[in-house]
């Protein structure tokens, strides 16, 4: 994968990251989560699906994009980390971590029925950098399914 590649998913991780801390701050905190574009954001970020497990959604989404950062971090300034398996790996937990921003997000569609602006744009953070992970790692992904056809 590419250095400026791997910058920029650090970028976005970086970005999750201060976004949760912000969702997790504020909802710590006595104040309201200002929510722009006249969302919900505090029906949302205070409902029963805001936990998983009893763990703080934010929380998930913060250790999620500190171990993205660190690790595309580490693959553009140090290119031998993990040079095999770590941008499949990666990959497989940004596709989890994508598919779980679906689910959240269908949640406020279809369970709570308002939105929150802050969880959507951490949803779209999640979705590019499932995206560049992908584009990154498509030689990589491409190889193993052929080699797994060619095995059947």
């Amino acid at each position: 994968m590419d250095t400026l590649l791997n910058i920029t998913i650090a970028l976005l991780a970086l970005a999750g990251f201060i976004l949760a801390y912000y969702i997790h701050s504020t909802k710590e905190a006595p104040e309201t989560l200002v929510c722009p574009l006249n969302g919900s954001c505090e029906e949302v970020i205070t409902s029963k699906f805001s936990k998983v497990l009893g763990v703080p959604v934010e929380i998930g989404g913060m250790l999620y994009y500190a171990i993205t950062f660190v690790a595309y971090a580490m693959f553009a300034f140090v290119p031998d980390f993990l040079p095999i398996l770590g941008g499949s790996i990666m990959l497989a937990v940004a596709c989890s971590a994508f598919i779980f921003s679906v689910y959240l997000t269908s949640v406020q569609a279809f369970k709570l029925k308002v939105w929150c602006t802050w969880c959507l744009c951490s949803a779209g953070i999640s979705t590019l950098i499932f995206i560049f992970a992908f584009y990154g790692t498509r030689t990589e992904v491409y190889g193993f399914f052929n080699n797994l056809l060619h095995s059947i």
